[in-house]
């Protein structure tokens, strides 16, 4: 096994690592929208989505992987009235590969935030 770990995305803010890699398969840990200082984004669900897509994006590149390779999504949502407009921004980031996907409403995520969303993904 080995540990991702990149400044380019906010620090893990408990006892778990940015991500790992096991036999050149990257599991990321939950990304929210903290930037990679550990500001939080707030605002509504596209500028939140954005911000955990762009922290998506240093982790994966850390690990040698893309979003071209990544073959599962799960998806944190506080609202499924956020449906849509999450859908809008992930369409940005997947618009031609499609990963397999779960998309899950929750009562609360970490900070209050609005989604958090986790990927796995092949290593080049």
């Amino acid at each position: 096994m080995k540990t991702v770990q990149t400044s380019q995305a906010p620090a893990a803010i408990g006892p778990y690592s940015q991500g790992i890699i096991v036999n050149n398969m990257f599991y990321s840990s939950g990304q929210i929208p903290l930037t990679a200082d550990g500001s939080l984004v707030t605002g509504d669900i596209n500028e939140q989505a954005h911000q955990v897509f762009q922290n998506l994006q240093a982790v994966l590149t850390a690990a040698g992987a893309s979003f071209e390779t990544v073959v599962k999504t799960t998806v944190f949502i506080k609202s499924m009235d956020d449906f849509a407009a999450l859908n809008e921004v992930y369409g940005e980031y997947f618009s031609i590969h499609k990963p397999a996907r779960s998309c899950i409403e929750v009562a609360r995520l970490p900070k209050d935030v609005l989604v958090e969303i986790e990927v796995v993904a092949l290593v080049k």
